[in-house]
């Protein structure tokens, strides 16, 4: 029997004996009289102390799990469902294997077994948390990771991804082998297209978003630029995107913890599809984050969207590219990438030679010429061909020939030499005279 249970065997005893009352002994057990006479009588009906111990005692409760279950359950995690936590584990068995069962009884099941928790967490640094905004739409953040998000089945790439930090909805994401511009330009597009256009945008300082250069060129200055910026930051000022970035990964804290999610249940997902290569995982993509945001984005403080429409004529196509800054030959041909462009069609206004103009290059690889606010697309053509230019034969050198004795060079510097001597002779005579007088 418990404390408790001998507790309530006592107090019976005395009430039954006279040295206490009814009163007295519901008081002291925390109970009305009403159930004190009761358990008296059961005492006394039953025949001694046995009647008020637990009746459930030593038997096995209607729901508890199985053997045959936790078997399964601990096979599964072994096998099918290897890495995954606790929680994760548990959607997943009332997702494929129709078994409906709490977090903590498979975590007390795997125990059981000597299993403990796959990636155990230790204990970070506190730092002073960031409010979220308050409307959808005024605040993204931006990040890639490299991870190997399908085990062992292919190498390890890159994830780019963008999340709202009011909802925690995960607006857009792809794979690529490395972090890269197209990553996030494809994020961008895919967000956009699907909620709107942010106010704002929260990033590292990688130089894919800021420019290593600090000095305008010409040809950017001559443009109307003020500072220098990337490719992919001059998509963001077209856009009237705000774009800060921080300075360390705390700052963007809600993107960086999106990253341990992922790690912990975007493996799983892929392993359960049967993803083999990368594009299959971006073909899986979009599903798996619609799941996410079910289970994971919650609704804004305010009902209002802060997302901006985009305007039908921007082309995102045209806006997600690399710019850079051309001169226009004679005919309106400009060199770009080692290849020659002309003007696919003829164009409503005349460019003047050696003009500068912006060449822009899309993710598909097109090639067009940006002015004032159109497209203009461009035609690879031929380079001209230059006649070679004939080369005269060199005339060998002329073998070196030397004066003759007699040569009027020879000559001349032979009356030199004579002179010379004939001086220096006679400066001898005329000392040695002295001398001798």
């Amino acid at each position: 029997m418990t404390r408790a249970e001998l507790k309530k065997v006592l107090v019976v005893e005395k009430i039954l004996d006279g040295r206490m009352t009814n009163a007295e002994g519901a008081a002291t057990l925390g109970l009305s009289v009403r159930q004190m006479i009761r358990l008296k009588k059961k005492y006394v009906a039953e025949g001694g102390a046995q009647a008020l111990a637990h009746r459930n005692r030593g038997r096995k409760p209607k729901h508890a799990l199985s053997e045959e279950i936790k078997h399964q359950v601990v096979e599964l995690y072994k096998t099918k469902y290897h890495g995954s936590n606790n929680c994760h584990f548990a959607e997943l068995l009332e997702e494929h294997e129709s078994l409906k069962l709490s977090p903590s009884s498979i975590r007390r099941m795997l125990l059981e077994k000597g299993i403990k928790q796959a990636k155990q967490r230790r204990r970070g640094k506190t730092h002073r948390p960031r409010e979220r905004k308050p409307q959808a739409g005024m605040l993204w953040q931006m990040d890639a990771t490299p991870y190997a998000w399908l085990e062992d089945r292919a190498p390890a790439f890159t994830l780019h991804a963008a999340i709202d930090d009011a909802t925690g909805t995960v607006v857009g994401a792809v794979f690529r082998p490395t972090e890269c511009r197209e990553g996030y330009s494809l994020v961008m597009q895919q967000g956009i297209r699907k909620y709107g256009v942010p106010l704002g945008l929260y990033s590292d300082r990688h130089t894919i978003f800021r420019s290593p250069k600090e000095k305008l060129t010409v040809e950017q200055e001559l443009a109307g630029e003020t500072k220098p910026l990337s490719h992919f930051g001059k998509a963001m000022a077209e856009l009237h995107i705000e774009h800060i970035q921080a300075v360390t990964p705390q700052a963007k804290g809600r993107v960086e913890r999106l990253w341990k999610t992922f790690q912990d249940r975007l493996v799983i997902e892929l392993r359960l599809l049967g993803v083999q290569t990368m594009e299959e995982a971006n073909a899986v993509l979009p599903k798996l984050l619609e799941k996410h945001n079910r289970q994971f984005a919650i609704p804004p403080k305010e009902a209002e969207s802060a997302y901006m429409k985009l305007d039908p004529s921007v082309h995102l196509n045209h806006v997600f590219t690399i710019r850079e800054y051309r001169k226009l030959g004679h005919g309106n041909t400009l060199s770009y990438n080692g290849k020659v462009y002309t003007f696919a069609k003829p164009c409503d206004f005349r460019f003047e030679a050696r003009t500068t103009v912006e060449v822009r290059e899309t993710l598909a690889g097109e090639v067009l010429v940006w002015h004032n606010g159109q497209a203009i697309p461009l035609k690879e053509t031929e380079k001209p061909v230059r006649k070679p230019v004939t080369q005269t034969k060199k005339a060998e050198p002329a073998q070196p020939r030397k004066p003759a004795a007699n040569h009027p060079w020879r000559l001349a510097w032979n009356r030199r030499q004579q002179q010379d001597n004939t001086k220096t002779t006679t400066v001898q005579v005329t000392g040695t005279g002295g001398y001798a007088n």
